[in-house]
């Protein structure tokens, strides 16, 4: 526990009791037993909350309070936000009696709840033993633990998620390398997670969660400005509604009507994806219409209602969203459209049933009440057997079973057909490619192009919505290790992996005897005892990698030369995870090199070599920029800003070699940063911005380019600064100038107030 928690907090056992009782009242309140069965169910859940208040008597969370507080919001979240029961709530209240304390064992649970509730929990509980040097990753390991379990019993992730989202309302009092670790872990793989299970609102709590930890200036800012705008958004749709609602009341319907703010995060990519500021995000808030109507005429009543709406609005066309006819794959339904105000601003309407509200805001745990009431919860439960056979397949090593599993959790989605008329749904911007494997691993094996809407396209062909696809395959066609590089699905990304594995063992004895040919004209002798330095020397996870190489023609002499003890390469840089290529992020990451870096401050760190640091070139950060290294045994610190994607990744699978990392007061080296600038084509407009950036800035530029077409001029300058401030400095005199309609940080985000 935090010496500063415990000084905030005042221990005071008879209040505490009092809060505790408090807690499971509310658990009683929430839950809604089902009467054949409440005096039993009462009784077990009764147990549990005395058997974890045992267990955690003398323990206390980093606020100060009480331990046992957690596990029953833990259960009250299961029970009020996800809507799950009895054998849930008692998981729930023992989830971490196994885990931190040495009062029972798995063991004694089965004895006293069932083997049901033991082997959920035992799901729940974390891997307490050292892990070998070879697994690079013990955060990996239980993600794969906990998954294998819900493959069995879907319970545990949802508890897991329960879980998770407590913490991260109560993450404030860690330590800030422990803050930046768990919300990179939520954010990369519990949020898509609950995503993928329809829990939309803890899906989009735990986004914004996330993001006020790893952009806590971003995060800030935009709540802000929502409650700054809540009363003027409020009046503006009460008036928006007046007439929608004396038409729902003029036809008899039992309705109800919510005006849902979007979420932070939603928001902040929007404003991300199109540089635009808070202002012109047009769809801050949606209208929810909810109709209460029997099942038999959902999808007509909700169109009815589309026609009121429409009555007095006119919609958009290109924004209407038919998710009644055609449910996303989590089991989400519902109809979108967004129309014309009478204030000239676009409106988001949805419009649902109270069926389809609850399995939005509860997901499985609903979709599994209304189970057999209506065709499409077949989506979930193919998605869950999918991950059945994923775990049953997948290799021992951990961060690509998580890499691959995070391919299942996709949150955009595209609707496309066989010539049957079968419906498929992919994540967006997949190919004919993932399509095939879709269909059948032979096909997908097979695939040598498709035709798609009778026209014929290349099996690299990204997928549109509505597209119908009929496969076209050849038996003479072999997968290739570029395919990996055109999927989206890790489906695909599976099958191929296995079928090129069969190919390599297929071929890995011709490629030895070429393998020891190739060593021989160097002068060395291969051998089983050198076999395994020569392969990590050269780069391979696998003897079969290395021969299949040499049956390729890919291995020369010259790489075994450069290879051999003596030849300048180093044997260690290839053991260790995090000497894999990073993926470049960003114009200025690919394009411009770094500069020398800025003075550093860190907190200690054992194994760390503190003197050496790089800046990483995904996001190039620059002083003034939140930011957060990764400390390389032996190899010193890889500095990454907070919210750089792939350090969201790293921190997700390698959280504790997360250290803290600041820019020193007293830098004053200049580094690389550029700016995008789109203004209306005007003669001068370089001039203008050469003189502001060299005579009112004094800033030096590496290189500018300026494209005009059609009456537009877009450009990039790269160019040297020496914090964020300069910079925004530069981007805010450069935007006040005559036609310039947009101009923001390259590989950053857009500027709040921009």
């Amino acid at each position: 526990m935090s010496p500063k928690s415990l000084d905030l907090y005042q221990i005071d056992p008879y209040r505490e009791r009092i809060e505790i009782l408090k807690r499971y009242r509310r658990l009683l309140t929430v839950w809604k037993p089902k009467p054949e069965k409440e005096v039993a169910d009462r009784a077990v859940i009764r147990k549990a909350f005395e058997m974890a208040t045992e267990a955690h008597k003398d323990m206390r969370r980093k606020s100060g309070e009480p331990y046992v507080i957690h596990p029953l919001e833990v259960a009250i979240i299961c029970v009020e936000e996800i809507g799950l029961g009895t054998t849930s709530i008692v998981s729930a209240l023992l989830h971490d009696v196994i885990e931190d304390t040495d009062l029972y064992k798995i063991e004694d649970i089965e004895r006293i709840f069932g083997q049901r509730i033991a082997r959920i929990i035992d799901g729940l509980t974390k891997i307490k033993k050292i892990f070998d040097n070879t697994e690079p990753s013990a955060q990996a390991i239980n993600y794969r633990k906990l998954l294998e379990t819900m493959s069995s019993d879907v319970r545990v992730i949802l508890i897991k998620l329960a879980d998770r989202l407590h913490n991260m309302r109560t993450l404030s009092f860690m330590r800030p390398e422990k803050q930046m670790k768990i919300a990179a872990e939520t954010h990369y793989l519990f949020a898509p997670l609950a995503h993928r299970l329809g829990l939309y609102t803890i899906k989009s709590e735990l986004e914004d969660l996330s993001l006020k930890y790893t952009e806590p200036d971003v995060y800030n800012e935009i709540s802000r400005k929502l409650e700054e705008s809540e009363q003027v958004r409020s009046g503006f749709a009460n008036k928006f509604l007046y007439p929608i609602r004396k038409s729902l009341s003029g036809k008899g319907y039992s309705y109800r009507i919510l005006i849902r703010n979007k979420s932070v995060y939603s928001i902040w990519l929007k404003m991300q994806k199109k540089n635009i500021p808070f202002d012109e995000v047009y769809d801050v808030f949606a209208i929810r219409i909810i109709v209460d109507v029997p099942l038999a005429i959902e999808r007509t009543s909700c169109w009815e209602i589309y026609a009121l709406v429409t009555d007095h609005y006119r919609p958009k066309p290109d924004r209407l969203r038919d998710w009644i006819s055609i449910p996303k794959a989590n089991g989400y339904q519902s109809l979108h459209t967004t129309v014309m105000s009478q204030t000239g601003k676009w409106v988001e309407v949805q419009i649902r049933t109270e069926r389809m509200d609850e399995i939005a805001e509860k997901g499985y745990a609903a979709h599994y009440k209304y189970k057999g009431s209506y065709n499409d919860e077949r989506n979930i439960d193919n998605w869950l057997d999918r991950i059945r056979d994923m775990l049953s397949k997948a290799d021992g090593d951990a961060l690509n079973f998580i890499d691959e599993f995070q391919g299942y959790l996709f949150t955009r989605e595209i609707f496309v057909f066989t010539p049957q008329g079968e419906l498929r749904i992919l994540p967006a911007e997949s190919t004919v490619l993932d399509f095939a494997y879709a269909i059948h691993s032979e096909v997908g094996n097979s695939c040598i192009g498709a035709n798609i809407n009778h026209q014929l396209k290349p099996r690299y062909y990204v997928l549109n919505n509505g597209d119908q696809i009929e496969v076209l395959t050849s038996k003479k066609q072999e997968p290739a290790e570029e395919w990996l590089n055109h999927i989206k699905t890790a489906r695909a990304r599976t099958k191929i992996r296995d079928a090129i594995r069969e190919i390599k063992k297929k071929h890995a004895e011709e490629g030895r005897e070429l393998l020891l040919s190739i060593a021989a004209q160097t002068g060395f002798q291969i051998n089983d005892e050198n076999l395994p330095m020569l392969q990590s020397a050269l780069g391979y996870n696998s003897a079969v990698d290395l021969f299949y190489d040499a049956y390729t023609n890919k291995l020369t002499v010259a790489d075994l030369k450069r290879a051999l003890p003596g030849g300048g390469l180093s044997w260690l840089r290839w053991i260790n995870p995090f000497s894999r290529p990073r993926t470049e992020i960003g114009t200025l990451g690919k394009n411009v090199p770094l500069q020398p870096n800025a003075p550093m401050q860190f907190a200690p760190m054992a194994n760390a070599d503190l003197s050496q640091y790089s800046v990483a070139t995904c996001c190039n950060p620059i002083p003034g920029d939140d930011v957060m290294g990764f400390a390389i045994v032996d190899n010193g610190i890889i500095i990454h800003r907070s919210s750089c994607p792939e350090a969201i990744e790293l921190m997700s699978k390698y959280g504790e070699s997360v250290i803290k990392a600041r820019w020193s007061d007293n830098a004053r080296l200049t580094f690389l940063s550029g700016i995008s600038v789109s203004s209306l084509d005007k003669k001068g407009l370089l001039f203008e911005i050469s003189r502001i950036i060299f005579d009112e800035m004094d800033i030096n530029i590496k290189s500018i380019n300026f494209v005009s077409d059609s009456g537009v001029t877009n450009g990039q300058i790269i160019l040297y600064v020496t914090n964020t401030a300069q910079l925004a400095s530069l981007i805010s005199k450069i935007k006040k100038l005559d036609g310039v309609q947009k101009a923001y940080r390259l590989g950053g985000y857009a500027n709040l107030d921009s």
